[in-house]
């Protein structure tokens, strides 16, 4: 599993971390990392799902370089 802790002293943390949640929860498929739970941990809000190797796809699409048929390829899964 992964964790993914957040700090819910900023006031858009809460309101995108309680979407995200809604969003992961609702959305069950084999190509997407699934949610398991979360836990608030002192002034931190645990999310707790799926681990996936290789990072955020943040960070994939920040670090890679994809030709248009690649990322129609990966738009399409």
């Amino acid at each position: 599993v992964a964790i993914k802790k957040i700090n819910l002293q900023q006031r858009s943390s809460k309101e995108l971390s309680i979407n995200e949640i809604l969003v992961m929860k609702n959305n069950r498929n084999a190509n997407l990392v699934n949610y398991f739970d979360s836990f608030l941990v002192d002034e931190e809000l645990w999310l707790v799902m799926e681990y996936m190797d290789g990072g955020t796809l943040n960070d994939v699409t920040r670090e890679t370089c994809l030709a248009e048929g690649e990322i129609a390829a990966v738009a399409r899964e």
